[in-house]
């Protein structure tokens, strides 16, 4: 039976959102100014014809992979380098010392401004980190070790697990797929939640550092977070109770 033309219209459209990661039943309906019984209705549909993955409450295009971190690095670049020179202020308070820098792109535009900090010690687990401040005039870094991402070229496992366990930092900066004021950071795969959720238990405080687009976004798993934490987005700083 042909599809009627509204109708793939629709679907079009939903498998363009799709194109940009996972979206929730309601997000696709509101978007889309359509009742949730009919994004059902497409879904349903679209996934028998393998053109979407169903995940729990709503749907990710088939296929769909977190862009690398170079290409990351290009994206939303006027506001990462917002983000991190705000952050940049919570490193001139005399008591910070030691600090978590986590794998991403956002984090590197931060690791770029505290090359020469070298009263510092930075933690980290992104090997772009590491080697952005590993000279001689740069802070000590000590590297966290354990399976390395593809994509965020950052360690998660038990190897990493077990040394965040037996480190304490004054201050966490964490990058997050998705942030939600209410669920934490969204990570695309349990192993990259349950780690930022470790550091976030080892930490004095926390500040995650992501662009606006990442609220509201749907992913696999959420790390939450203890009460207290700060987000900063390139509009300015957000405390969460």
């Amino acid at each position: 039976m042909a599809i009627r033309s509204g109708t793939q219209r629709r679907r079009e459209a939903i498998l363009g959102l799709l194109k940009t990661g996972s979206w929730s039943i309601p997000r696709l309906a509101g978007a889309l100014e359509t009742s949730e019984s009919t994004i059902r209705r497409d879904l349903r549909d679209m996934a028998a014809d393998g053109e979407i993955i169903r995940t729990i409450g709503g749907a990710a295009a088939a296929g769909y992979v977190e862009p690398p971190l170079g290409e990351r690095m290009e994206q939303q670049a006027e506001a990462k380098d917002a983000i991190a020179a705000r952050a940049l202020a919570h490193l001139d308070d005399a008591r910070v010392r030691t600090v978590f820098l986590d794998a991403g792109s956002t984090a590197v535009r931060l690791a770029e401004r505290i090359r020469d900090r070298s009263e510092l010690t930075v933690v980290t687990r992104g090997l772009e980190i590491a080697l952005t401040l590993a000279h001689p005039a740069g802070p000590t870094v000590i590297m966290i070790g354990g399976e390395v991402s593809t994509l965020s070229h950052g360690t998660t496992g038990a190897l990493s697990d077990h040394a965040l366990a037996r480190i304490h930092v004054d201050l966490a900066f964490l990058g997050a797929d998705a942030v939600d004021t209410a669920q934490g950071l969204g990570e695309p795969s349990l192993d990259e939640a349950r780690t930022k959720e470790l550091i976030a238990e080892r930490a004095g405080a926390v500040i995650v550092l992501a662009d606006s687009s990442k609220a509201g976004r749907e992913v696999a798993a959420w790390a939450p977070l203890p009460p207290g934490w700060t987000w900063i987005d390139e509009r300015g700083e957000h405390t969460q109770g």
